[in-house]
């Protein structure tokens, strides 16, 4: 009789739905479908394609930059750099093509060599001098405005069409940006899950001492998690000039903050260890909806700032809890 008792107690703690580990896993998603709904009845433009493609398109930026971001929030860093190096990205790039006669092809190739190098010094600083990510990348983000403005103070215009389109083309009745935005998605995903590189900034961000200790180069998956992400972010530089059609010093200005909200709320840990691609695009289309939804109310624009500042900490304070209670 007691066994029988047993066994059922046993299948009934089998059967019980795990709400908290749900919650947990699909809460983002769960919040983005909320808000869609929410906003089809308060805005009936909310659900038209082109709206819809509009929101995709603008995500777009600091999705990208959010990819690389993960790398480095899930190694237990930060990057508050890549803004700034949007920026620089958009003056070489209109230096070299409008000022020096460069195909853009090539000028493109250049600005993502400069943002590995970029990110390659801020990989060096935090993994052989162990400066916190914070002080070393805060300094990058200073010295990168002045060698932008070194570069030229003014706005550069006169790119060629066929790069233009890069920006404002389509293929097939989507964007373009949004094809390049699933392919950086899947190539950032693929190097996260199914790569050794991905395996080791687990480890480091789960246990830095245990990832030593099994044999991990931690200087040098640093160094490369770093040099990735602001190599993504020159793209980003790239992609924006075509974009607005023009290279701009102050361009990128607060793109650093958006894409770390996006990863944070994408539910990649700032402790660590935790993190995943799929969630950065939720936690990126949860930023482009609220922006997308506040612009549809007419919502004063000092206010959106305010909005999404409380919800950048909610975030913090969520990802604090869950971590807390994991």
């Amino acid at each position: 009789m007691e066994t029988k008792v047993e066994t059922l107690v046993e299948n009934n703690s089998r059967n019980k739905i795990n709400w908290k580990g749900l919650l947990s896993n699909y809460g983002t998603i769960l919040v983005l479908l909320l808000m869609v709904v929410a906003m089809s009845f308060i805005s009936p433009n909310f659900l038209k394609t082109g709206n819809l493609v509009n929101i995709v398109r603008q995500i777009t930026m600091y999705a990208i930059i959010g990819f690389g971001v993960t790398f480095i929030i899930i190694t237990g860093g930060i990057d508050l750099s890549s803004g700034s190096l949007v920026a620089l990205s958009s003056m070489i790039l209109g230096s070299l093509v409008i000022k020096f006669g460069w195909p853009w092809p090539l000028a493109i190739l250049a600005c993502m060599a400069a943002g590995a190098v970029v990110g390659s010094i801020n990989g060096f600083f935090v993994a052989y001098t162990k400066i916190p990510a914070f002080v070393a990348t805060l300094g990058m983000m200073l010295s990168l405005k002045g060698v932008t403005l070194f570069v030229s103070d003014k706005p550069l215009h006169g790119f060629s069409d066929d790069f233009l389109f890069i920006g404002k083309g389509s293929w097939l009745g989507l964007p373009v940006l949004i094809y390049i935005l699933i392919i950086v998605g899947l190539l950032s995903h693929y190097l996260l899950k199914h790569t050794k590189f991905g395996r080791y900034v687990y480890s480091i961000g789960g246990n830095a001492d245990a990832a030593r200790v099994s044999g991990i180069n931690l200087e040098k998956t640093l160094v490369i998690a770093y040099a990735y992400a602001s190599t993504l972010a020159a793209l980003t530089g790239v992609l924006l000039s075509s974009r607005v059609m023009t290279a701009q010093p102050t361009s990128g200005t607060g793109y650093e903050m958006d894409a770390i909200a996006g990863v944070v709320i994408g539910g990649t840990s700032l402790a660590g260890g935790v993190g995943t691609i799929w969630g950065t695009i939720v936690g990126a289309l949860i930023i482009g909806v609220l922006n997308n939804a506040l612009d549809l109310m007419l919502v004063n624009a000092y206010m959106q700032q305010v909005l999404k500042g409380v919800v950048i900490v909610a975030a913090v304070v969520l990802d604090t809890l869950r971590h807390r209670h994991q």
